[in-house]
């Protein structure tokens, strides 16, 4: 059967190598030909070139069976940088992309960064991503170099790939109070999943699923923490009235349209996912490099979904979404 693996990272060479002009929180190191990343004092991530490297990734497809990738960057983000790296590194990193995709049409899709400075520069470069360079989608991170995903500043981009049809997929970045949470690796073992689960919660409660009910959004590793506390959001919001004075339904009436993909390392969990969001609404993904496609792959077929349901989820699903005509 035919997969398309929906979140899959590549990192830029020549965005590492503008990481080394950053000043502020993020700050590179070499190392044995990596590149460690640091969020200031409170996580690193180790960047290996050779891991995010298009030949490893199509050969890590091609053991897994995997057809398709939408590939995306790793963070950092261009919006975690200095305000005069964002601009030229989501150009960068979009340019980086839109080749990969461009070399192997058969293969890639890609997603888009953008800068998140001013509207009128985020909104430019989304257009020549999705209508120059023809990527697929945007990669939104959990925190937008400190601002939040439901900012009314930010309106504009979420008409315009509502209107679009762009789809926007949620990926978690460090969070704004790492300070808290940075001992015992916390971000990124629990961090990563409640900040992006954040997100998603302040795009609901803040009224941008309400304003643009057209808006596609892809909250991905089986939704984080909101599938098993949406009951609990919906009481907060329908039986004490509180955190509703931007939408006009339920939370969960939001969410229902929302897309999740399946990345988790326990079948239960994705079992569970399923059974809340249903198969037309859910992603195959891998998180390659940092979890082995063929892992997912097997943890998909162990599922043991009926032909119809496991097509949506591993390609039908993917192929509407990010426009895939073939």
């Amino acid at each position: 059967m035919k997969l398309i693996d929906c979140q899959t990272h590549i990192f830029s060479p020549e965005f590492a190598e503008l990481l080394f002009k950053n000043k502020g929180q993020v700050r590179p190191e070499r190392q044995d030909g990596a590149v460690l990343v640091h969020f200031g004092n409170h996580q690193t991530l180790r960047i290996d070139p050779a891991d995010y490297s298009p030949e490893k990734k199509l050969a890590d497809m091609d053991r897994a069976g995997v057809e398709y990738s939408i590939i995306a960057p790793n963070i950092p983000g261009p919006s975690d940088l200095d305000y005069e790296l964002k601009e030229p590194g989501a150009r960068i990193s979009n340019n980086y992309t839109a080749e990969l995709c461009a070399g192997r049409p058969d293969r890639f899709r890609g997603l888009a960064v953008l800068p998140f400075t001013s509207i009128e520069a985020t909104l430019s470069e989304y257009r020549r991503a999705i209508e120059s360079l023809g990527l697929s989608g945007i990669l939104l991170l959990s925190q937008l170099g400190g601002g939040m995903v439901d900012d009314p500043y930010w309106n504009p981009l979420y008409e315009a790939a509502a209107s679009d049809g762009v789809p926007m997929v949620i990926h978690p970045t460090i969070p704004t109070w790492s300070e808290a949470i940075h001992d015992h690796a916390m971000i990124p073992m629990m961090g990563f999943m409640v900040d992006h689960s954040f997100a998603m919660l302040r795009l609901i409660l803040g009224g941008v699923l309400e304003r643009y009910p057209a808006l596609k959004i892809v909250h991905p590793h089986c939704g984080g923490v909101l599938p098993y506390l949406m009951p609990r959001i919906d009481e907060q919001t329908e039986v004490k009235r509180r955190g509703r004075e931007l939408i006009t339904k339920a939370p969960s009436e939001y969410y229902k349209d929302v897309y999740m993909d399946i990345v988790s390392p326990s079948e239960k969990t994705i079992r569970f996912s399923i059974d809340f969001a249903g198969t037309d609404r859910m992603l195959f993904g891998s998180d390659h490099p940092w979890i082995k496609i063929e892992s997912m792959v097997d943890s998909f077929k162990r599922l043991g979904l009926a032909v119809p349901e496991a097509e949506a989820v591993g390609f039908r699903n993917a192929m509407k979404l990010f426009r895939i005509s073939s």
